[in-house]
């Protein structure tokens, strides 16, 4: 037995007085599983999920078990509430947890689906910890910082460990070195590689490598200083990321690896590219991968031949990103547009339908605010398909309408997302079935056709209460139709949701006899899911009730998004 095995194995009862506070899993064993954790320096916003997610494709890629986690420092319970402008698009996980953009990262890197276990905030911690201490569980000890929050974070890492059996858990510790809110989690990971030992934890740390225009080159200084804040936390790290516009200069790295004692072979350019996939590339070709396999030990583990083939099939998807053979300008028509990150999982789903359908898809993001049926022409003159995406109130939501009506009377390829389901159903009611005052309840909660709205009885089949519906559901699909086509004939579908209102089922036979198609509908009750006009009618009208985007992966690009493209090149030729 080693020494981390004998310190774990003597502090598991939460009652002793030892100062050696760290509850652990029942049959946790140290050592089976490795840890890597990856902070921030300088400034937030370098892409250190995008870096962490790369490198855990890479060991995935080598036949290993890898589980991502992202700890929080902010006091949400989760990422619901966020607004888009100021935390990016909140992803919604398939068991329904709200969570941070940077786990659709994960997910696509690694296309495996995550869970709740996978994302920690701060709040989470706290509540878990004043719960314990309510109920007595602390048994009369002073609850501090350290060793109970520290230790509550330790457990959920080695939960997770233990839960997905893992080869390696890989930690993001969001928020910047520095910072008050994260300063528990670096602490925490101090501690987790004392306890488990050095050999079973790396750390890595992304850097901001300067370029001020005035001076003409790369400045270290910065990035020094950032890396100094984390080592008076007591972390070495053992792997930096130069984060950059342009390619580090080799002195640049020479001066970062000699400041930290990182060998040079560890001190990677991660420089701006065209598309973060090609990252993962990079990072083989600079053998990062080897020197986290050689510095964890995990040599024995490797599948060679898994490595070999997946290497393979990723620098494929990879050539064609740089190789299209066409350009294709599609429509986003929201009311976020001035931060792309509110819709992150939209650019990149476009981006897999892009290189499946062989095209380069330029995004023209259109600020429904300003549009209506007089300009809307004029917005959508320049693109050959648009996305009306989610979102939530009234704002923008009439220029939506708009896009849609024009989009329908102009055989414009047209994907609605959630909110774009809705608006597409209150456009067809007003202009085709002419229902007076069609509208939501959530816009107008007194119009007199409430063609959306929460009904009672809906709110009761799904068991949500006043809470929105989250999380994978079964869509069943109608033969015979366009869904069915995309969806290659599949008669059961799983999507992720994330909404309040409904089709209001009293109106769906109207709409029905009035040509709108229901190609998806819940399994068991009359909720509507997927809308379609036939091909006869229109090239390609399609809209979920559900976020496709979230879904859809670099290698299984989503059927919604690649029909989009596809049909949107159609459009393209005849429009010569």
């Amino acid at each position: 037995m080693n020494d981390s095995t004998d310190l774990l194995k003597s502090v598991r009862d939460t009652t002793s007085e030892t100062e050696f506070y760290t509850p652990t899993p029942d049959g946790y064993k140290p050592g089976k599983t490795k840890y890597i954790a990856v902070f921030g320096t300088v400034m937030s916003g370098l892409g250190k999920g995008i870096f962490s997610s790369s490198l855990a494709k890479l060991l995935k890629d080598k036949g290993l078990t890898v589980s991502p986690i992202k700890l929080e420092g902010y006091l949400n319970i989760d990422s619901g509430t966020l607004n888009p402008f100021r935390h990016g698009e909140v992803f919604v996980l398939d068991d329904g947890m709200e969570t941070d953009m940077d786990l659709g990262t994960y997910e696509r890197m690694l296309d495996q689906n995550l869970s709740r276990a996978n994302f920690a905030t701060s709040g989470q911690i706290y509540r878990t910890i004043l719960d314990r201490e309510r109920a007595g569980e602390y048994l009369g000890r002073d609850v501090q910082m350290i060793p109970h929050v520290t230790g509550e974070v330790k457990m959920r890492l080695r939960e997770l460990a233990m839960q997905t059996n893992a080869d390696v858990v890989s930690i993001e510790v969001g928020g910047t070195v520095g910072d008050i809110e994260n300063a528990f989690y670096i602490e925490a990971l101090r501690e987790l590689s004392y306890e488990e030992g050095e050999e079973n934890v790396m750390f890595a740390t992304l850097t901001y490598v300067l370029e001020p225009p005035a001076l003409g080159e790369q400045k270290s200084k910065a990035a020094q200083l950032g890396i100094k804040g984390l080592m008076e936390y007591g972390i070495h790290p053992h792997m930096i990321a130069c984060r950059a516009e342009n390619k580090v200069d080799e002195k640049v790295m020479q001066k970062i690896s000699l400041f930290t004692n990182v060998p040079i072979q560890r001190v990677f350019s991660m420089h701006d590219l065209p598309s973060i996939y090609l990252l993962p590339e990079g990072m083989r070709k600079a053998g990062i991968d080897k020197e986290a396999i050689k510095h964890l030990g995990l040599e024995s583990r490797v599948d060679h031949a898994a490595d070999k083939k997946n290497t393979a099939q990723w620098a494929t998807f990879a050539k064609k990103i740089c190789n299209a053979k066409g350009e294709l300008k599609i429509g986003v028509t929201g009311k976020y547009v001035a931060l792309r990150d509110s819709y992150a999982s939209i650019i990149k789903a476009i981006e897999h339908a892009g290189v499946a359908n062989d095209v380069d898809v330029k995004l023209q993001w259109i600020e429904t605010t300003d549009v209506n049926e007089s300009n809307a022409a004029k917005a959508l003159a320049d693109v050959d398909g648009i996305i009306v995406p989610g979102g939530f109130g009234v704002r923008g939501t009439d220029g939506k309408i708009a896009c849609i009506k024009y989009a329908r009377e102009n055989n414009l390829p047209f994907l609605g997302i959630c909110l774009g389901f809705q608006m597409a159903v209150i456009e067809y009611a007003r202009n085709v079935c002419k229902l007076p005052g069609a509208d939501s309840t959530e816009l107008d909660p007194d119009c007199k056709s409430p063609v959306i709205s929460v009904l009672p009885e809906q709110k009761q089949i799904e068991g949500l209460g006043g809470n929105m519906r989250l999380g994978g559901q079964d869509v069943l699909i109608s033969p015979d139709t366009l869904a069915a086509e995309l969806f290659g004939g599949a008669e059961l579908i799983r999507e992720r949701f994330r909404h309040r209102y409904e089709v209001d089922p009293e109106f769906i036979k109207t709409l029905e006899d009035a040509g709108l198609v229901f190609s998806g509908r819940h399994s068991k009750h009359p909720i509507m899911q997927i809308l379609e006009l036939p091909r006869s009618v229109h090239p390609y009208f399609l809209a979920g009730q559900f976020h496709p985007e979230l879904t859809s992966r670099p290698l299984r690009p989503q059927p919604m998004f690649v029909g989009l493209v596809a049909a949107g090149l159609e459009h393209q030729k005849l429009k010569g």
